[in-house]
């Protein structure tokens, strides 16, 4: 199991607009995390959120903020992740740090047969400062099952425990595709996905 590290970059002080700009990318690449891109492509309606079958089987894999996994992960089945996505700030570079790790984390995720990350979302406006919204995410698929499930709980707004609406009342001037979905996910979803002949 890797060992959390925490790098540090040196980004020095954004300005106003490029923080909101930032904010709203980061919130736009969270949208695209969660599956609503993949449940709209699927069986809406299966159900609520279970673990997966492979529960049992996965040795969790975790990574620090903006840290990226090895490509020797590349084929690992199950391929099980768990990532810190607490510094998302944009005044210290944790909002870029985060931007630029997603895609290699995307493209090790993608090609999996059996995959189910974990993530631990905070973003705020300054390091150290009160989250504007934070929430835990547990999203899965099974390629050889033609299965996939999300939830997020644990829900804050301002650092206090709240529900999806709020939080989502929050983002949504930024991203209402996020928005939504963490509404849809804080429920739990499962969906039916094409059963893939390659896994």
């Amino acid at each position: 199991m890797s060992v959390l590290r925490h790098t540090t970059n040196a980004l020095g002080s954004l300005s106003t607009g490029v923080r909101l700009t930032v904010l709203g990318a980061v919130l736009a690449a969270a949208a695209a995390l969660l599956p609503a891109a993949s449940a709209a492509a699927a069986e809406p309606g299966v159900g609520g959120y279970t673990d997966p079958s492979y529960a049992s089987t996965c040795a969790f894999h975790r990574y620090g903020e903006g840290e990226t996994p090895p490509l020797s992960l590349f084929g690992a089945d199950p391929l099980c992740v768990e990532y810190a996505k607490r510094d998302i700030t944009v005044a210290n570079g944790g909002a870029a740090r985060f931007l630029l790790a997603e895609p290699a984390r995307f493209a090790l995720a993608v090609p999996a047969c059996r995959y189910w990350q974990l993530d631990h979302w905070s973003v705020q406006a300054t390091a150290g400062g009160t989250e504007l919204v934070g929430w835990d995410g547990s999203y899965w698929f099974d390629k050889a099952e033609g299965s996939a499930a999300a939830r997020v709980r644990n829900i804050t707004v301002a650092g206090q425990p709240a529900r999806a609406e709020d939080a989502a009342e929050v983002i949504r001037p930024y991203d209402a595709r996020l928005a939504d979905a963490l509404i849809r996910d804080a429920a739990g979803l499962a969906v039916r996905l094409p059963v893939s002949g390659l896994c």
